[in-house]
């Protein structure tokens, strides 16, 4: 039996090259796109991982090493272990970059900042290291007081309580620069309770002298000794 041969017309061949797809340059690889769990566990946060963000002053220095403090994590609660016993650590500068810490928005920084104020003035003669700071220590909590995130405010309302306690009248001097922002806080409900404790705390440590002073800034304040 002979073979059929059969020939396509030359219309036709022509079309199937015009027909044919150009190449296409290739698509860039989609990037990964984040996990949840990336989000929601503080302890896959990269602070370094973002090149677009520069990391701040306290992260900086924690990552180098300048906090001599490293967050221990527990099963129930996290605690901080120091490279030496605080009472042996100068507060110069130390205390100061805790307190910048305050501001910090990200684990670790918020916890290792905001326990690291409170166990270094807990040794026993913090008063002394910490009353010669305080023209250096109180703007930074000013800051912290001022700033819009409302666990950076109750972080640094916190520290200002804990120092009062250390430091009593000698923060006197310098009390009006940090009442003006908790006049304005006063105004949210959410933070009038925890706002006038704290208020009577800075009486009690400070003093009758101290009453006048939050007066002159808060004329509602009410004594706790009226």
């Amino acid at each position: 039996m002979s073979s059929i041969v059969r020939i396509r017309p030359k219309a036709m061949i022509q079309k199937s090259k015009t027909s044919s797809p150009l190449p296409c340059s290739p698509e860039p690889a989609a990037k990964p796109r984040p996990k949840p769990s990336d989000k929601l566990n503080p302890k896959t946060i990269d602070p370094f991982g973002d090149r677009t963000r520069a990391p701040s002053a306290f992260a900086a220095i924690y990552a180098k090493g300048g906090i001599p403090c490293r967050l221990m994590h527990g099963a129930v609660k996290h605690r901080l272990q120091w490279e030496s016993l605080p009472e042996t650590l100068p507060f110069d500068p130390l205390l100061i970059t805790l307190a910048e810490g305050l501001r910090e928005t990200r684990h670790p920084y918020t916890f290792v900042s905001k326990e690291g104020f409170k166990e270094l003035l807990l040794v026993e003669d913090a008063a002394e290291k910490a009353v010669p700071l305080l023209p250096r220590l109180v703007p930074v909590l000013k800051a912290a007081l001022g700033h819009s995130d409302d666990e950076v405010f109750e972080r640094g309302l916190d520290a200002l309580v804990q120092l009062s306690a250390v430091v009593g009248s000698s923060l006197n001097d310098h009390l009006k620069l940090l009442l003006t922002n908790l006049s304005r806080r006063l105004m949210d409900k959410k933070f009038k309770e925890k706002i006038t404790v704290a208020l009577q705390k800075l009486e009690q440590y400070g003093g009758q002298a101290t009453v006048a002073i939050i007066k002159s800034k808060i004329p509602t304040y009410c004594s706790v000794c009226s």
